[in-house]
């Protein structure tokens, strides 16, 4: 009985992969559309992409075409060729502005890009791309079903690029170009008044003020200390208890020590 279940099912395969050949050969674009929309509905996404892609051009002002085309995109998006999909739900959401689906074509456009988004330690080209597509959503449909995800999506990729820009800030501190670190702290401090981060990067600044002053030529030590000072008075005034507290109170001792000398 097992051998003969096992006979009949393997036929069914051979027969629906034979059923699928033809259609790639065929130039009956309705014999392609058919088994393209039984493959999507089956969930056998990637093989339906095949025959999508033979006949989309075909289909274009056909009334068939919007439905063909949200598929088309689906097909990429659940397999999860993002780039592809992006472009496709762009497509889609700008030929059928009146579709029902238009929403949330737009939407799945936008968030394609956010799912290209990597770690926040690699470029961020597709990061700044996404955030650009989402921000046109929200614009577009402010009071769209899709509102509240979109807003938490933007959020966690605001949260990468501010921790990108933290990064390459203190980056400058641990090459020990201190200049350069100065700016990029200050610019970061600036740009993210309410970062969780501010702490750290206020430390970092004194740090990299600090370092900078000790190091530096005797004409211009004594204006690079106060500004070390004014470093760590700033990140005493955000938190008295800071966790850097000890090692802040260490360099500002040496800042007095050596402030002594251009007293005298």
């Amino acid at each position: 009985m097992k051998k003969i279940i096992a006979l009949f099912i393997l036929a069914l395969a051979l027969g629906s992969c034979g059923e699928y050949q033809k259609a790639l050969k065929t130039e009956d674009i309705g014999v392609k559309y058919e088994l393209a929309e039984k493959l999507y509905d089956a969930g056998k996404y990637s093989k339906a992409i095949r025959l999508f892609e033979q006949i989309a051009p075909a289909y274009r002002g056909k009334p068939q075409a919007e439905k063909m085309f949200y598929m088309y995109s689906q097909s990429y998006y659940k397999t999860k060729q993002y780039y592809l999909a992006g472009y496709q739900f762009e497509s889609f959401a700008s030929n059928y502005p009146r579709s029902e689906k238009v929403q949330e074509a737009a939407y799945l456009g936008a968030k394609c890009y956010s799912m290209l988004s990597p770690v926040y330690s690699l470029d961020q080209t597709d990061t700044f791309k996404a955030i650009e597509k989402l921000q046109a959503f929200i614009d577009n449909y402010p009071s769209s079903e899709y509102l509240p995800e979109a807003n938490k999506t933007m959020r966690t990729l605001n949260e990468k690029i501010e921790k990108k820009v933290y990064e390459n800030a203190i980056g400058y501190n641990t090459i020990m170009d201190y200049k350069s670190a100065l700016i990029a702290l200050d610019n970061f401090i600036a740009d993210y008044p309410g970062t969780p981060l501010k702490e750290k990067a206020l430390y970092y600044k004194l740090d990299s003020s600090y370092n900078l002053a000790i190091n530096s030529v005797p004409e211009k030590m004594q204006e690079r200390l106060n500004v070390a000072k004014e470093a760590y008075t700033a990140l005493i005034r955000y938190k008295a208890d800071t966790e850097y507290k000890e090692k802040a109170d260490d360099m500002l001792a040496r800042i007095e020590k050596d402030l002594q000398k251009f007293t005298k």
